[in-house]
């Protein structure tokens, strides 16, 4: 897969993802730029996008779904319970096409994302892993995690997420993407991050 990191807009500046399969589809993750960021290389490429992946719903992940949706008819797939039309949470459940499996597996073309939910900064939160990469949304950060005092979050999940994160079937050198800030790897944060170590504050 062809992978291409995207900042978010200034000042939240959350990192978004485009991914080009071989087959010539595009999948977005989490996308919050400009539209024009995802659909130029997709056009370069001669690449179409038709999936739009959700780690959760906050506003600052998911700025540019609707644009890119009308524009593109591609998939939308997110966890319903971030659906609630707020401003904290501002899509709706009527643009989702399909929920997260439980704990399963997505595959368009030759890609397979292995599906882990991870409530705690959000009920919808989840993690994706594909060809050596965690997309870990806002619950695992380098050297930290995700925030639990924001409406839908929960300490006694993110706890649990984390563990579960943890233990992942996962080698050490698989990539850590996540929705802020620099990027990691499962081993550095299993050595040293001390909410995996369960290190709470």
């Amino acid at each position: 897969m062809k992978l291409l990191h995207i900042s978010g807009p200034w000042p939240l500046c959350t990192n978004t993802f485009l991914i080009i399969t071989q087959a010539g589809h595009g999948i977005a993750v989490d996308p919050a730029a400009d539209a024009a960021r995802y659909l130029d290389p997709l056009k370069e490429a001669g690449a179409t996008l038709t999936h739009i992946f959700l780690t959760h719903g906050h506003y600052d992940h998911v700025g540019t779904v609707a644009a890119l949706k009308q524009q593109t008819g591609a998939k939308v797939m997110m966890d319903p319970a971030d659906a609630q039309g707020s401003q904290m949470f501002p899509l709706t459940r009527d643009i989702i096409d399909e929920a997260w499996p439980e704990n399963g597996t997505v595959t368009v073309d030759e890609l397979t994302f292995r599906v882990w939910h991870t409530p705690g900064h959000s009920q919808g939160s989840v993690c994706l892993a594909c060809d050596g990469c965690l997309f870990s949304g806002d619950t695992l950060f380098a050297s930290s995690c995700g925030r639990v005092d924001l409406p839908g979050g929960s300490p006694q999940q993110m706890r649990t997420s984390l563990s579960l994160v943890a233990n992942l079937p996962l080698p050490d050198e698989t990539k850590v993407l996540p929705g802020h800030e620099s990027f990691s790897t499962l081993g550095q944060e299993r050595r040293s991050n001390p909410y995996l170590l369960g290190e709470w504050y």
